[in-house]
């Protein structure tokens, strides 16, 4: 088990982010639809089988993991959790991503648990109009508490949609900038039916750079996110259609029902749920699973913009 993860193609796989929960307190538009069905508690991991999972694939060189959901603070004991994985030997850093409407009271215990970093979704001052549930004030202090707690870097994640929010980008960064977060823009996503044209919102990288361009001047960094704490904002940008960065992927996605997805933009997957049952004391069997579906990861996804949506499974069941 000591000899990494490596698929077709080559990539070294050493990230892993970890659903806890489909449940989400918002409904964003571009995650799911209105009106959703969750999935039943029996079918979704329980905190042993997803610490075993996270202890498995560190174990076989994943040095990132990445909680994420759904929304994880809505998971019961979610502490818990992330103090045993973050002790993991040869975990490099335990991160999150948030919606943040749980953080004004759980940043701290969250940085006391181990979590090293946060990403927290923050998409628009018209918050209602893209979260669908929610109070803006309530996320904004979440931030707030975070950035006292000393967690090595907080970054905001905002998805930038025509006619919804990208021309509130320039505030997101100067909001960003004044309290020395990062931020990152993301190119929308073509999963699941959520009740709209997914084309008629798509906004580039290309326009969202040349909106920050026409206020800031925008340098280069080669600095790894995993890097140590820098006092400058970092601007980066998600752009799965525009800018195809698949030759560089390294990471696997585990959903909360325990499906191991090897790429967020196909169906195709393995089952490490009815195994972890089936062999409760013996890792074997799951591991000899794992190294034969590797050589099967998908080299790209095959998004296109405008398309049909061709992944039905929402991103809140996707894994963040």
């Amino acid at each position: 088990m000591a000899h990494a993860l490596q698929d077709g193609f080559g990539r070294t796989i050493d990230y892993l982010r970890l659903s806890v929960t489909d449940r989400c307190d918002f409904r964003c538009v571009y995650c799911m639809a209105e009106d959703m069905r969750f999935l039943p508690r029996q079918q979704i991991l329980g905190l042993e089988e997803l610490y075993r999972l996270a202890r498995l694939f560190v174990g076989r060189g994943v040095k990132k993991i990445r909680l994420t959901g759904g929304e994880p603070l809505v998971r019961r004991d979610i502490l818990g959790l992330c103090e045993r994985i973050a002790v993991l030997p040869g975990l490099r850093e335990l991160v999150m991503t948030s919606n943040g409407s749980q953080l004004a009271r759980l940043a701290r215990p969250l940085a006391e648990a181990g979590v090293k970093r946060l990403n927290i979704s923050l998409d628009s001052a018209r918050f209602r109009a893209i979260t669908r549930s929610g109070e803006l004030a309530r996320v904004l202090d979440g931030i707030e508490a975070a950035r006292g707690t000393g967690f090595e870097r907080i970054k905001l994640n905002t998805v930038v949609m025509q006619g919804r929010n990208a021309d509130e980008v320039l505030d997101l960064v100067d909001y960003a900038v004044a309290r020395g977060l990062d931020i990152s823009f993301i190119e929308e996503r073509l999963l699941g039916e959520v009740g709209r044209s997914r084309g008629e919102a798509f906004c580039s990288y290309d326009e969202v750079r040349a909106r920050i361009a026409s206020r800031y001047a925008l340098l280069d960094c080669a600095e790894h996110s995993g890097g140590p704490a820098h006092p400058a904002s970092r601007i980066g940008f998600i752009s799965p259609h525009s800018h195809n960065f698949c030759a560089s992927c390294n990471r696997l996605r585990l959903t909360v029902e325990g499906r191991l997805l090897f790429c967020l933009g196909h169906e195709q997957s393995l089952d490490p749920r009815a195994l972890l049952r089936r062999h409760p004391t013996d890792d074997r069997p799951l591991v000899d699973a794992i190294d034969r579906a590797m050589l099967h990861k998908p080299q790209q996804h095959d998004f296109s913009v405008g398309g049909e949506v061709q992944v039905l499974r929402f991103m809140n069941a996707s894994g963040g």
